[in-house]
């Protein structure tokens, strides 16, 4: 006679024990009244929308690792020590565009997942689920990166949460602006319910015609970002070629007082060309 299998256990979902956890996940606050709490704030959700497994601290000793290769390498090429420091902070921002780079890409990918599964929770609310389990359905399916967000959310809600709070930091934790409107659809039908199926449709709607602006507004400006780029690329191109060509470039040029106003001048422009380009990135990438 074959024994009967042990019946699998199950933890009971305990609301009064949604208070055990981390309502909002940050390795810092941006909040702060100090110049570094913007600073950490910025470079910590970097980090999160990026999608890195890496700590920041290991992030930032990989930026320092660069920065002291890329600078020496200089300093060995023209064993000049201002060469030296200027690339060195290159260096140390390449790291930082890497991770810009990934967060770029993590972003696009969940904003083109977004329309799939607002359409997706439509079709398993039509069929009779609630919105808890047509949440659970949808997020097994997702694939990464919006998926695993997901499934995060959902283990929030199995542990106690209710499932507005476990997609509140959703945009957050993306960077994605559109994930408000589904974090708030589902907020909104649990506070005072309503149709959520043609909420859900309309919603897909929308990000996909929020999806056909973006793209339409890349393409108009893709002349104008490439152009800012270049101009902000170009000077450092042409300091590196002329160091290499001579290495005693830096110094007869800040052998005179001209020379040397003219150089740090050049510095400060550069930075100030930078933030602007930085800027007008920013904005023709928000999602």
């Amino acid at each position: 006679m074959i024994a009967p299998a042990p019946s699998a256990r199950t933890i009971e979902r305990r609301p009064e024990f949604a208070g055990l956890l981390k309502d909002d996940q940050r390795f810092a606050s941006s909040h702060g009244d100090q110049p570094g709490d913007a600073l950490n704030g910025w470079f910590d959700r970097l980090m999160l929308q990026s999608g890195l497994r890496t700590p920041p601290s290991l992030w930032l000793g990989l930026c320092l690792l660069c920065g002291l290769a890329l600078g020496g390498l200089f300093f060995v090429a023209t064993e000049h020590l201002l060469a030296t420091a200027l690339f060195g902070v290159v260096g140390l921002l390449i790291p930082i565009v890497v991770a810009m780079g990934m967060r770029s890409r993590r972003q696009k990918k969940v904003l083109d997942q977004l329309p799939g599964v607002a359409e997706e929770l439509a079709r398993a609310a039509r069929s009779g689920r609630n919105v808890e389990n047509a949440f659970q359905l949808v997020a097994a399916d997702t694939p990464t990166p919006l998926g695993d967000e997901l499934r995060m959310a959902m283990r929030r809600h199995q542990i106690g949460l209710d499932l507005a709070s476990a997609i509140r930091d959703l945009p957050q934790r993306t960077g994605v602006t559109a994930c408000t409107m589904l974090s708030s659809a589902i907020a909104v039908h649990q506070d005072t319910g309503g149709d959520l199926v043609k909420v859900l449709e309309r919603l897909a709607s929308a990000i996909r015609d929020r999806i056909h602006f973006v793209s339409r507004l890349r393409a108009a400006t893709i002349a104008s970002r490439l152009v800012a780029v270049l101009m902000a690329v170009i000077p450092l191109v042409i300091l590196g070629f002329n160091l290499l060509r001579d290495p005693t470039y830096l110094t007869q040029l800040l052998s005179s007082n001209v020379g040397r106003l003219t150089f740090w001048l050049a510095i400060g422009l550069q930075i100030v060309g930078g933030l602007f380009v930085y800027r007008i990135l920013q904005r023709s990438a928000r999602f």
